[in-house]
């Protein structure tokens, strides 16, 4: 059997190089040339015989050999994904899973990109600016009967008792009269390209777009819409957004679709469908049109989505996409996933299907020049909240001593916590401490930050000075008004390894500095579930630990008085809220909301954003711990692929991802 083979694969190398052979064999072939020659000719001039010599081009027939070259195939590069999940629409309005933005990425062209918490314009051809002149806010007059924004935020009617913010920032009660407001009008310049089919995208194409998105029927949040007074075409590469006077968005600047889409659809081909319609429509779900790199070629349910490079993409000048096509496999098993990935059968292995669990292997793998690992910090932060101030008849006096709201509390127990300790062994010292609710690499991370370090000798003084001591020598602090013990719990949810495993640390480092904190574990449902039945939000805990988004907005809103959670009714923001602390700081809550109401670029706006985490650090309502990890994989061979802290996506730049 082994000689046949050796027979068989001598025979295919012969015949392979005789193939070769005659196509490198020089042939013969007549050509015709032009020929330059200097000539000398005798002529008759006046009567006498001369010489004369001229330079002559003519053209005559030779005989040549060539020697025909190879022809080469060209090379075709097939980039295979593999993730955790199918996308269950490529409909852009239809769904939010990350991964049908890895596939969505390749389809269509984003209006703009968010990279290290930071906007780039990819669509349009730049962000507008208020210092550029493609923003203005103006002053105009309201009436009866027009929609404005509210001195609460909302937008409304206008008629009389109804309160408004007017121009000169004072709020008024309309009483008939016309009263001035400010208005903002933002203008955008489209970057001229193609449909997939080869019909050119116009900026008809931008207002359908939002006509889809503020139909009732589409499932998308109608925040901007309400606020919107007006979106038109300014020329066929052009849209201008008008909001409602009183409004001024703080990111106009991605208003190109007015509603928070980044895609826009092809009205040529789908305004054939109402808005409830095209949710369901297969040719907009399955196989959309889009102005992306490419286009899809094949969906195999429950096994992978094919796309090929779209001929029409306004970059092929460029070379771009430099792949010739780009599969999706989907493989719901980390281990199998690992497996192909090391076995070459895929090429990327996506953040949906990889968890910091991996990270020994994939460490081990890259030591190996097998497969090179993405770790990187991402915009959701794990922290511990103090209770401060409870709801109803849990704590603060009413059943435990008011532990928390002495400010020295908080911050002897954040140095009393090893966060760098969680980091190396959860995260494998691959993330880092965070001390406000934004990471150090933040732009508007500010100088004169406190960062309370890891100090137990230091935590423990400070419980000394606040008066909670160890009298009974148990080793555990009591409260010298009541003598109770400091006994509190630290609550989270069931079922996550990385959070019993930092909360036993956690409980381990308190004890360092005399607090005893029994830990409990709630299903998700439960503990996040709204008050006054969830204890987290009905503010019924001692200490609790989650995760909230952070982004390239500061987050400071979070922490407001006025998102406190318990009933308006009493005066607190509503049980839908997201302050459970309970904490309320005046001087916070001046700059927070000074802040917000500032527009981006603005003095007032990155300097009540810095003073509102310097007031944050200081006060420690909560202990901030750290930023989770986002992590992939690669082939070694995978060029420009790479995961970014504000980007979901990793596939963001499908186009310029390339194969060696």
């Amino acid at each position: 059997m082994f000689q046949n083979k050796r027979l068989v694969l001598t025979a295919l190398f012969a015949l392979v190089g005789a193939i070769i052979l005659v196509a490198c064999q020089p042939q013969v072939v007549t050509e015709t040339v032009e020929v330059t020659r200097v000539v000398t000719e005798t002529v008759v001039e006046e009567g006498q015989t001369v010489e004369v010599t001229r330079v002559v081009t003519e053209t005559e027939e030779v005989v040549v050999e060539v020697t025909a070259e190879p022809e080469m195939a060209p090379v075709s590069k097939d980039l295979v994904v593999c993730m955790a999940q199918e996308p269950a629409t490529l409909y852009p309005a239809g769904g939010s899973m990350l991964a049908q933005s890895a596939v969505m990425h390749a389809i269509w062209t984003d209006q703009y990109s968010s990279l290290s918490y930071d906007y780039q314009p990819v669509g349009i051809a730049k962000l507008p600016s208020l210092a550029d002149g493609d923003a203005v806010v103006n002053e105009v007059e309201v009436n009866a009967g027009d929609t404005v924004l509210g001195a609460d935020g909302e937008p409304v009617t206008l008629e009389e008792g109804v309160e408004v913010t007017n121009a000169a920032g004072e709020t008024v009660a309309f009483d008939g009269t016309p009263v001035m407001m400010k208005q903002m009008t933002v203008d955008f310049e489209i970057v001229a390209r193609n449909w997939s089919d080869g019909e050119p995208v116009t900026s008809a194409d931008y207002v359908y777009t939002y006509s889809v998105y503020a139909d009732p029927d589409t499932p998308a949040s109608k925040f901007t819409v309400d606020r919107t007074a007006a979106f038109e075409a300014t020329g066929d590469l052009g849209v201008r957004w008008t909001g409602i006077p009183g409004y001024l968005d703080s990111t106009y600047f991605l208003n190109a679709i007015p509603g928070g889409a980044n895609q826009i659809f092809p009205e040529h081909a789908w305004s054939q469908y109402s808005a409830a319609e095209l949710l369901e429509a297969e040719d907009v779900s399955r196989s959309p049109i889009g102005d992306g790199a490419f286009v899809v070629s094949e969906w195999v349910a429950g096994d992978s989505i094919r796309l090929v490079r779209n001929d029409n993409y306004y970059r092929a000048s460029e070379g771009l996409p430099y792949l010739s096509s780009v599969t999706y496999k989907f493989i719901p098993d980390t281990n199998q996933m690992v497996a192909q990935l090391l076995s070459g059968q895929c090429d990327i292995g996506t953040q949906d299907g990889m968890d910091v669990g991996q990270s020994p292997f994939l460490i081990e793998a890259q030591n190996n020049g097998l497969l090179t690992p993405y770790f990187q910090t991402g915009t959701v932060f794990e922290h511990i909240d103090f209770g401060i101030n409870s709801y109803g008849d849990y704590g603060d006096g009413v059943g435990r001593p008011d532990w928390f709201e002495d400010v020295r509390v908080r911050q002897a127990m954040t140095m009393c916590t090893d966060r760098q300790s969680m980091v190396d062994n959860i995260l494998y010292g691959k993330s880092e401490v965070i001390h406000t609710y934004i990471p150090s690499v933040h732009p508007l991370y500010p100088d004169g930050l406190t960062e309370w370090p890891y100090d137990v000798e230091q935590a423990n003084a400070l419980l000394d000075e606040v008066g909670y001591v160890d009298s009974d020598g148990d080793g555990i602090r009591e409260d010298s008004a009541t003598g109770a013990p400091f006994h509190v719990t630290l609550g989270t949810t069931s079922g996550n390894e990385m959070r019993q495993q930092l909360t036993q640390i956690f409980k381990e480092n308190m004890l360092q500095c005399g607090i005893d904190v029994e830990l409990y574990y709630l299903a998700s449902s439960e503990w996040f579930a709204d008050g006054p039945d969830g204890p987290l939000f009905g503010r019924r805990f001692d200490l609790g630990e989650f995760a909230w988004l952070t982004g390239v907005e500061p987050s400071c809103g979070l922490y407001l008085s006025s998102a406190i959670t318990g009933p308006i009714e009493e005066g607190f923001g509503g049980w839908g809220e997201s302050n459970e602390t309970g904490w309320s700081n005046a001087d916070y809550d001046a700059v927070c909301n000074a802040a917000a109401s500032s527009l981006p670029g603005t003095p007032e706006y990155e300097d009540n954003h810095k003073e509102a985490q310097r007031i944050f650090s200081q006060e420690v309502p909560v202990i901030p711990l750290f930023l989770r990890l986002k992590v992939a994989a690669a082939r070694t061979n995978v060029v420009n692929f790479g995961v970014d802290p504000t980007q979901n996506s990793e596939l963001y730049n499908i186009y310029e991802l390339d194969l060696q």
